[in-house]
């Protein structure tokens, strides 16, 4: 235990928290370089009638350069944004003056976890499923129509087949909502629960069809060289069953890749689907960074993008530590 914990858990935690502070540094200088300035924009919302002595505007830009750490030397912002990051105050979000980024964020994250948590799962369990099926039984009929139809699927990006869906489903045959989240105040009643599902079920449909055609190449590729392994060969030659050699042998023995694309996808959960949400109007985590983008928002970037880094940081960390749980090879070597 002793030698797991200095030799492999310890040099994978400081991996861990050098990606969160590279990455926390990369972001805190990116929005700086955006042709925008939030503080004039923030002048800009404000009427002009607002302020008749030009020393009340000064002092009120001086105040809004204090809300977003924008006072001083970049040094000294950047030392300050930690000291803030620390006290866990991210400032104020400008896409929702005066509206604190940790509420903007607290408010969208059930959106985003409700429609990526599904939607993960789903595709994950249909790839690794069908993907294994597809490779133990290459040549019957269904296999190659599956298979043809999600290699086809799989190039698509996301925002030409959410549109599609948005023609067909939403325009053409409006059988669901065009955009949104939901209708009515948010409550545990039938209605506002049925509003959720139809204005999720689009969105959450285009993340499925592609997250199940990129699991499903997967899984069949891994399931195929597992098949050719002599563990396998073996077994049928003893005369097991089908099932008992699928599912123990080869599933089980090509699932690590797949229960590491598991992790890092629900760790990516924390950074939205921007396209989808942007696409469908979809309230969570990717439309406020979109909106947050367009407005130069630094605040709201750098929180939602924080909360991405120490999310995939934290999966890809605890991936790490579990392998030996998974793989003896790991453990030993």
């Amino acid at each position: 235990m002793k030698h797991y914990l200095t030799s492999y858990a310890f040099p994978r935690f400081l991996q861990w928290l050098v990606v969160i502070v590279v990455g926390v540094t990369v972001t805190f200088i990116i929005p700086r370089l955006l042709p925008i300035n939030p503080v004039e924009e923030t002048l800009q919302n404000v009427s002009a009638t607002s302020f008749t002595d030009p020393r009340a505007v000064a002092d009120f830009k001086k105040s809004i350069e204090e809300l977003y750490g924008l006072q001083g030397t970049p040094e000294e912002q950047y030392v300050h944004f930690w000291e803030r990051l620390f006290r866990g105050d991210l400032g104020p979000a400008l896409s929702a003056f005066p509206t604190p980024v940790t509420t903007v964020i607290r408010n969208a994250m059930p959106w985003t976890a409700g429609l990526l948590g599904s939607t993960i799962l789903i595709s994950w369990l249909l790839g690794l499923i069908l993907g294994t099926l597809a490779a133990y039984f290459p040549n019957r009929v269904w296999t190659h129509l599956l298979a043809n139809s999600l290699v086809t699927i799989y190039p698509i990006p996301y925002f030409i087949l959410g549109l599609l869906l948005v023609i067909v489903f939403a325009f053409y045959i409006p059988i669901f909502p065009l955009v949104g989240g939901a209708v009515g105040s948010p409550s545990l009643s039938l209605p506002y629960l049925v509003s959720i599902l139809q204005h999720a079920f689009l969105p959450a449909l285009s993340l499925v069809l592609l997250g199940t055609a990129f699991r499903f190449i997967m899984a069949r590729a891994l399931a195929g060289t597992a098949i050719s392994s002599d563990y396998v060969t073996f077994a049928e030659t003893a005369g097991l069953p089908k099932r008992t050699i699928l599912f123990h042998y080869v599933m089980r023995n090509s699932l690590l890749p797949q229960v590491t694309d598991l992790a890092l996808s629900l760790g990516a959960m924390f950074e939205g689907a921007l396209i989808t949400e942007v696409v469908f109007s979809y309230p969570g985590i990717g439309f406020q960074l979109y909106t947050a983008i367009l407005q130069a928002d630094y605040n709201l970037i750098l929180g939602v993008t924080l909360f991405s880094i120490v999310g995939v940081a934290t999966a890809a960390l605890l991936i790490d530590l579990s392998y030996p749980l998974f793989d003896p090879r790991v453990r030993h070597s």
